[in-house]
């Protein structure tokens, strides 16, 4: 029975592009929006989903932190992927006869300079791989989209100019979810541990509790806050970390945590990916 892995956006999306490297054996199944993807794994139409969290150009991806917590699933790895945004016009199409390019709104001004230097205007499209379907509809040569490979091969448009980004080591960061966790020890290149927590309503809780972070050699190479429930005064944090929850450091860690916390909630434990370091 072919396995299957869910993602948020359509065919060609770079989240299907993170499907294929990371489970090249799986079939990908795109969603409409990262609740549905989370849906899907829950109500066993996928096996897996593949969760953008945040990008080396443009940050976190909105919402996601809010969301893990809430999905019922678990991390069970992560994957670096290389964004190469290139150009993708109609067959035949010529870099000259483009004076418009579609793309996602955080695409856009990853691009600007070859944009600008070709007289390029940028146009705001929902999702980067539905700009390069729509350019594959619309036949028109003075039409283009930025987008991946992948775009272009399912909806056979030409790559009329390739790695046209302003910033030579854009990378996005994928999470990989299940309905069961994972907290075996695997991987060669070291354990995350991810999770979430609310400090209790003490002064210098949140100081305190990252204490027993820095006293025990953790690692800490995330720490984030949002707020819950529209409320200036409810704050979660999300954090990740280097470590195993079993390793004796992390433990102490985790317990000093505990006792200045009202919540936490372990999101996953998972190998970092090769590319991290």
């Amino acid at each position: 029975m072919t396995k299957r892995i869910a993602f948020q956006g359509e065919p060609g999306a770079y989240s299907h592009q993170a499907c294929h490297e990371a489970r090249p054996d799986y079939e990908a199944l795109p969603c409409r929006a990262f609740e549905d993807v989370f849906d899907a794994v829950k109500n066993g139409k996928a096996d897996l989903g593949m969760i953008p969290v945040e990008n080396t150009t443009y940050g976190r991806v909105a919402d996601i932190h809010r969301l893990l917590p809430q999905s019922g699933l678990h991390i069970i790895e992560e994957a670096f992927v290389r964004v190469h945004i290139n150009l993708l016009g109609i067959k035949g199409a010529k870099v000259s006869d483009v004076s418009e390019a579609h793309s996602h709104l955080v695409l856009l001004p990853q691009c600007a300079t070859f944009l600008r230097q070709n007289g390029i205007t940028g146009r705001v499209s929902p999702d980067n791989a539905r700009a390069a379907r729509e350019v594959s509809e619309l036949g028109d040569p003075s039409t283009a989209a930025l987008a991946s490979e992948l775009a272009a091969e399912i909806y056979g448009l030409d790559v009329l100019a390739r790695h046209i980004e302003d910033e030579d080591n854009n990378t996005t960061r994928f999470l990989i979810m299940a309905r069961e966790a994972d907290m075996s020890r695997r991987g060669s290149s070291g354990m995350m541990t991810s999770f979430v927590f609310q400090v209790r309503n003490i002064p210098a809780a949140l100081y305190k509790a990252m204490g027993g972070f820095a006293t025990n050699g953790v690692n800490m190479t995330k720490l984030e806050s949002y707020m819950l429930g529209g409320s200036f005064t409810a704050t979660q944090f999300y954090a990740d970390i280097e470590g195993h929850p079993d390793d004796p450091e992390v433990r102490r860690a985790l317990e000093e945590l505990d006792y200045f916390t009202s919540y936490i909630q372990i999101l996953g434990a998972y190998p970092a990916d090769p590319r991290r370091h």
